[in-house]
């Protein structure tokens, strides 16, 4: 299996749910190596954005969800002022499930927006 997000990082197994359970641990050792670098996670594409591509014909497509926050390191407690609309959206993403708390919707956010920069400056 081939990671298309992250140049290099592939897996196989001799079935394809071992070939993901594989593909999980090169991912994440991939991650490791990006942050002994300073290097966060690029972010995530849609398989929508491959299927085009001649590479990826008749491919078999499969997600895995790594959680890249052991990849950021330890955490440090910073006060953000924001304004108040901000602060309930962000209150009803987390409602909502889309985050654990205010901190972790606050920090997957940047660490999309820095990812998607860092992966622009790469390119």
């Amino acid at each position: 299996m081939t990671v298309p997000d992250i140049p290099g990082c592939f897996s196989a197994g001799e079935s394809i749910e071992e070939a993901i359970r594989n593909t999980h641990e090169a991912i994440a050792g991939h991650l490791e190596i990006l942050a002994e670098d300073g290097v966060i996670a690029p972010p995530s594409s849609t398989i929508d954005s491959f299927l085009a591509l001649p590479e990826y014909a008749g491919a078999v497509w499969a997600f895995v969800d790594v959680d890249i926050t052991p990849f950021l390191g330890g955490t440090e407690k910073a006060t953000v002022t924001l304004p108040r609309l901000l602060v309930r959206k962000i209150d009803t993403a987390v409602a909502e499930g889309r985050a654990k708390s205010r901190s972790a919707f606050l920090a997957n956010s940047a660490a999309d927006q820095i990812g998607r920069a860092s992966c622009r400056e790469r390119v």
